[in-house]
């Protein structure tokens, strides 16, 4: 008896180091534990769009800047934060920001798209400009454009290249300095259409905040109908130290408001360097902008006539500012 318990005990402990071990569950439901979201497709090394991703940054990299793309300052002129790679979807879109000369990296074609006169034409366009072409899956085209209706075509619009708020303090610059400040302008067109009047009526320059603004997108680009490519747009950290740093510098700061100190026609400082600051048109100017303008400068209007859209507005006060000077 004594020898058969010895055995089994022999037997028992024997199993004990080949059986399951103290612990081992925890081991299993590490074992079935997930590994964290999918990677994105460009960020798996061996798919498809990764590839494709590589080789568009080495064309964008070797090609050197875009036509009326801006280098970065060297004092801060960094990009804007929030700013990407933006993609611009659909036949009409695509075509038009081709026609509008709106910098482009790469454009995508789906596969065996149904060929029209938009495509050809956004064919023959970039195939004219160098632009990199992609015949791309649909499913990956649907991915780039995020679900937008594409209708086949999208271009990739790389991030603009702001300057900095100083390199408009320039004695050296020709004519007297004319600077556009934009303060909570949140619609691109406003901005595109503020470029188009800089230009038109001989300003320098336009500085946009780095938050709570609109940015150099495609649809600025276009709005300003080439203008964008010969006036540079700034970005200040702090709009309120930009304006302080403007007027160290000589310049006036001037804010528009329907609520002015003077109206437009009797505006005496037009021949002087000076900031327009064109507020937003649901708040008008910040408190702090409004607090570092030396004049609040209004637009006289007919009463049935609330106010003007910020672009319209800040055209008016160009045009009032080049017609002084020219006198």
């Amino acid at each position: 008896m004594a020898g058969n318990s010895q055995r089994r005990g022999a037997i028992r402990k024997g199993a004990s180091k080949k059986g399951p071990q103290v612990g081992s569950g925890g081991q299993r439901r590490r074992g079935l534990e997930g590994r964290g979201p999918t990677p994105k497709a460009e960020e798996r090394p061996k798919h498809k769009a990764n590839r494709m991703a590589t080789a568009a940054e080495k064309r964008a990299g070797s090609s050197g800047s875009k036509p009326g793309a801006r280098p970065s300052a060297s004092r801060g002129g960094s990009r804007r934060g929030k700013a990407s790679s933006e993609i611009v979807a659909g036949r009409n879109s695509v075509v038009e920001a081709l026609r509008a000369d709106v910098p482009v990296t790469t454009m995508y074609v789906a596969g065996r798209i149904d060929s029209d006169d938009r495509v050809r034409e956004a064919l023959k366009t970039a195939t004219a400009k160098g632009i990199a072409i992609l015949e791309t899956p649909r499913g990956e085209l649907d991915r780039l454009t995020d679900g937008a209706v594409h209708q086949g075509l999208a271009l990739q619009v790389p991030p603009y290249e702001y300057a900095h708020p100083s390199d408009f303090i320039n004695p050296q610059a020709p004519g007297i300095p004319l600077v556009v400040a934009l303060d909570g302008i949140t619609d691109p067109r406003n901005l595109g259409a503020i470029i188009r009047s800089v230009a038109a009526f001989g300003g320098h320059g336009v500085v946009v905040p780095e938050r709570r603004s609109v940015g150099m997108t495609a649809s600025a680009w276009k709005t300003s109908a080439g203008a964008a490519a010969r006036v540079p747009v700034a970005l200040a950290a702090n709009l309120t130290r930009a304006l302080e740093e403007f007027r160290k510098a000589g310049f006036f700061i001037l804010g528009l408001d329907m609520e002015g100190d003077v109206q437009l026609p009797d505006l005496e400082l037009a021949t002087e360097p000076i900031v327009i600051v064109t507020g937003s048109e649901g708040k008008g100017l910040s408190r702090l902008v409004r607090e570092n303008c030396d004049q609040i400068v209004s637009i006289p209007m007919s009463s049935a006539v609330e106010s003007l859209n910020a672009g319209i507005a800040t055209g008016v006060a160009l045009y009032e500012v080049a017609r002084r000077r020219a006198i």
